[in-house]
This record gives C-alpha cells, sequence and structure tokens, in this order.
C-alpha cells in the first residue's frame, strides 16, 4: 500500500504531525509511507524510521527565482521535475493535514486514489479531496486534530510520540559548541528563543535582557539563544542590554542539532514559535509566552509546560499586526521569571 502524507510547514505543524506518522505506521505496518513537506522543515523528519520517503517541496525557493530571467527557465524545470517525481507512485491513500489551499492542489496532483481530509477546511482545499472527514472543532489542540484523521482510518492512538531522529555527529557538534562556549553539558542552561514570524508575537527586548540577567544572577544557570540567522540582529541586542554574558547560538545549528541542544537543556522559555515545539518533543519543559494566538490550538503539547498569558480580552486574535500588542506588553519579567523558577524547582518568591 502506498501513502502519501501531506504536510508542508512549518516548522511545529511537522512535529505536530510526527505522532500521526507513527500511528498511521501501526496502522499499516507493510506499507510504503512518503511525506511531502517544504525545506524549511524537511530535517525534522529526516531519517525518521516510520518514514520510506520523502518529498521536498522548493516552494519558498520557486517563489522567490520564477520570475528572474536568469533563473526562470532553470527553475520551471524544477517544478516539473519535482511534479513528476510527485506523481511517480500510484498513491493508494494520500492525507491532506494541511488543509490549505497549497496542500489541496498538491493532493490532487499526486494522482492518489483514496484523498482524505477535512471538510469546509480554510482556502477550499477540501474541494481537491475525495474523501472528507466532518469539519474539526478548531479549539481543538493540533495534535489530536490531526490523530482523529488518522483515527477516521481505523487506527489506535494511544501515548503520542514525537520522535526528532538525530544522530551521534548532530549531539557531539552541539556537545563541542557548548564546550568551545565554556558552558559543561551538566552546568544549568536555559535555552532562550526570543523571535517569533509574527511581530505581534514578540515581547519586549528590554524585558528579555533584564530576565536573562535575572536567571544567570538567581537561577544559577546559563543562557543559550536560539533562532535563526534573522534573528541574530534581535538577538545581539538583546545580549548587548545585558550585563551578564550569554551564548548566542542562532544561525549556527540545524533542526536536528537544535533538537540536541533542547535535549541538553534544563529549560526553555519562548515565544509562540517552531523551536517551543521542538522542545517539547525533546521533553524538555517550556516556558511558553502567549499573546494574540490560542495556547489550547497550538501551545507546547504535554503537561510538563508551562503558558503564560495576560487578561486582556482581545486575545486570542490572531492578527499579524496591531498597533498596541497589549496582549504581550502586560507580561511582566517576574512573570516569567516566576515561573521559570518553578520549573526549575525553586519555590517564588526564591528559598534555596
Amino acid at each position: 500500500m502506498e501513502i502519501l502524507i501531506v504536510k508542508l510547514s512549518a516548522i511545529g505543524d511537522v512535529v505536530h504531525t510526527l505522532p500521526s506518522l507513527e500511528a498511521l505506521r501501526a496502522a499499516y505496518p507493510d506499507s510504503h509511507i512518503t511525506w511531502l513537506v517544504e525545506e524549511d522543515a524537511e530535517q525534522i523528519i529526516r531519517n525518521h524510521p516510520c518514514l520510506d520517503n520523502i518529498i521536498v517541496s522548493k516552494r519558498k525557493t520557486w517563489t522567490k527565482s520564477i520570475f528572474k530571467p536568469s533563473a526562470c527557465l532553470r527553475t520551471f524545470g524544477e517544478i516539473m521535475s519535482f511534479i513528476k517525481g510527485l506523481r511517480r507512485k500510484e498513491y493508494d491513500l494520500v492525507i491532506d493535514f494541511q488543509g490549505l489551499f497549497k496542500s489541496g492542489i498538491l493532493t490532487l496532483l499526486s494522482g492518489g486514489k483514496r484523498r482524505l481530509g477535512y471538510d469546509k477546511t480554510r482556502e477550499f482545499s477540501y474541494l481537491f479531496l475525495n474523501e472528507r472527514v466532518s469539519p474539526y472543532d478548531p479549539d481543538l489542540h493540533a495534535v489530536e486534530r490531526y490523530l482523529n484523521l488518522i483515527k477516521c482510518l481505523g487506527a489506535e492512538v494511544n501515548n503520542p510520540r514525537f520522535l526528532i531522529p538525530f544522530d551521534e555527529r548532530d549531539m557531539e557538534y552541539v556537545k563541542g559548541f557548548l564546550r568551545n562556549n565554556e558552558i559543561d553539558e551538566t552546568e544549568r542552561t536555559i535555552a532562550v528563543n526570543p523571535a517569533s514570524g509574527w511581530e505581534t508575537k514578540l515581547w519586549d527586548w528590554e524585558k528579555f535582557s533584564y530576565l536573562c540577567d535575572r536567571i544567570i544572577d538567581e537561577l544559577d544557570a546559563k543562557i543559550v539563544f536560539t533562532g535563526g540567522n534573522n534573528d541574530l540582529e534581535m538577538i545581539e541586542a538583546i545580549s548587548s542590554r545585558m550585563r551578564s554574558p550569554a551564548l548566542n547560538a542562532a544561525g549556527k545549528m540545524n533542526l536536528k542539532q537544535l533538537a540536541c541542544l533542547l535535549s541538553l537543556a534544563d529549560l526553555m522559555i519562548t515565544t509562540d514559535t517552531g523551536p517551543m515545539h521542538i522542545a517539547s518533543a525533546m521533553k524538555t519543559p517550556v516556558v511558553a509566552i502567549f499573546g494574540p494566538t490560542a495556547p489550547w490550538r497550538t501551545g507546547p503539547y504535554g503537561n510538563d509546560h508551562t503558558v503564560i498569558r495576560s487578561s486582556v480580552a482581545c486575545s486570542p486574535c490572531f492578527k499579524k499586526k496591531c498597533n498596541t500588542k497589549e496582549c504581550m506588553t502586560e507580561i511582566t519579567v517576574d512573570d516569567v521569571f516566576s515561573f521559570a523558577a518553578e520549573k526549575l524547582g525553586y519555590l517564588y518568591p526564591l528559598t534555596r
């Protein structure tokens, strides 16, 4: 049996789909399973033992290059080759976990005999399906939402597992990186991810600086900033405002190495972003700062995490632009610090 999973992006969404992959493999142990994913999140699933094949869409790269005269023909050739590769196998079952127009088109182009997904989804992606599952409760967590699609196939789902495979070389790179920056893996380490793709999800840089200084001074911990190359300016600005030194790992690790780093951390403090879900997958406790989004839908999955929200009536609004960002500005340094201290075993106000 040939099965195609369509879950293109983003990093957190792909992490949320990992338990569905394992449930699908358990239900169809002899099947050949392929995952269609975009390039930014591909490393999350690379070498997963439940997968037989990965097809990578370079949609973002193609979108940037298709209208450039010097790259137009090459890009068009790559797209045609991608579509040909997508249609190479005759899929018995295609599951659209994304539920967007971009995933719906690819679900149709795959030529799958059974094209399964949720009915009445955004962007009319359900029009490309021939098997539609009743619309989901929008307040259901994404992990449960995806697992329900697998349950519709008769699969049993127990104890969702989030496996992000990495090898010894990834872990050795991370340990060496920490050693080279005078951090022993036995030291208390807190990963801090201040960045996010939405402007409205960002917490004040000054607050991050003050928070990190308090953690270093009062909790005797090392701070490691995480993020991508695009986050370097932000993290450098935060670090420059700190009294104590912190390690900036932004842009220095791929996703598998980031998973290794977060598996070694005692705690992660983060905005609502992809690395938050990687930390959760690695069973690292998370303190997450939420504003415009709903943690019951897309927060860190599991019981060992804390979500900090303000009580403003307009949250969650799911807006990417806001004049006040009140839902984020009302969250104080003391709010975040107190929960971080408790996660590390302190009573707050602090007692040692």
